[in-house]
């Protein structure tokens, strides 16, 4: 689906669908968002599927999150077309 993203508001962008409750925690008929690929594994990328059902299940709380909000200055600048690789953050590789 070719549209805007919900999170770093880039456009035109191909976007998933994401459960701003994980499914595995009850978020299967949750509201959900639209985000691009990049924006949508980063987030994955960042937090587990416990963090995002618990405190990061809106897009605020995921925009004020600092890893997040370094990321989103970055992509911004990106070209929407530009594939971006993401590595999982050191934070999360830890546990």
């Amino acid at each position: 689906m070719e549209d805007k993203c919900e999170l770093c508001f880039r456009t035109p962008v191909r976007t998933t669908e994401h459960h701003l409750i994980p499914r595995q925690h009850g978020g299967a008929m949750g509201v959900t968002v639209w985000l691009c690929g990049a924006c949508h594994r980063q987030v994955h990328a960042l937090f587990t599927n416990e963090e995002l059902a618990n405190f990061y299940h809106t897009l605020e709380r995921l925009r004020e999150h600092p890893d997040m909000e370094k990321y989103l200055r970055w992509i911004k600048k990106q070209d929407p077309q530009k594939e971006v690789t993401t590595r999982k953050s050191n934070r999360r590789r830890r546990r």
